[in-house]
C-alpha cells in the first residue's frame, strides 16, 4: 500500500472515480432518484469546485511554493493564508465538490455512495503523505498549522 502513496495524482483519482460514478450509474438504473434542476445544481457545484481549486493554487503561486501535489517535499513556504485558513487542502475539497456535482447530475443513489470512498482514498494515499512531508520540513509552524486547521472542512 505504501507503493500507492503520493503515486496517483488526485486529478486522476478524481477522473477514475467519476468513471466509477457513472459506470455505478449505467448499471444500476433501478437506483436512480429524481433531483429537479439536476443540471442546474451540478453546474452551480462544478463552478464552485472549480474556483476552489483555483483559488486555492493562487495562494501557492503567489507563495512561490510547489502546486504538484505529487512532491510535496519541493515545498518552499507554508501556506496559511487565503483559503488555507479555512482548510488545509481546498483544491482536494474542490475536486470533491466536483465528485458530487457528477453524482448529482446522473441522479444515482449508489453512485453517491462512492463519494466517501473517495475520501478515504485520498486522506490514506495522498494527504497524510503529503501532511507527513511537510511536518519533516517545517516542523513546529505545520505542526500548529495542523491543530488550526482542519484537514477538511
Amino acid at each position: 500500500m505504501f507503493r500507492l502513496e503520493l503515486k496517483i495524482p488526485p486529478v486522476a483519482l478524481v477522473v477514475l472515480f467519476a468513471l466509477a460514478i457513472w459506470f455505478v450509474a449505467q448499471m444500476n438504473p433501478w437506483a436512480g432518484v429524481q433531483i429537479p434542476g439536476k443540471e442546474w445544481v451540478a453546474l452551480a457545484l462544478l463552478i464552485a469546485g472549480f474556483a476552489l481549486i483555483i483559488a486555492g493554487a493562487v495562494v501557492f503561486i503567489s507563495a512561490k511554493t510547489t502546486v504538484n501535489p505529487m512532491t510535496p517535499e519541493l515545498a518552499t513556504s507554508l501556506v496559511s493564508r487565503g483559503v488555507y485558513k479555512l482548510s488545509r487542502n481546498p483544491m482536494y475539497i474542490g475536486l470533491f465538490i466536483m465528485l458530487v456535482a457528477c453524482t448529482i447530475y446522473l441522479e444515482n443513489v449508489l453512485s453517491a455512495m462512492l463519494l466517501p470512498l473517495f475520501i478515504l482514498c485520498m486522506n490514506r494515499f495522498q494527504i497524510i503523505p503529503e501532511e507527513n512531508a511537510l511536518l519533516e520540513k517545517f516542523g513546529d509552524g505545520y505542526a500548529g498549522y495542523l491543530k488550526s486547521v482542519r484537514r477538511w472542512l
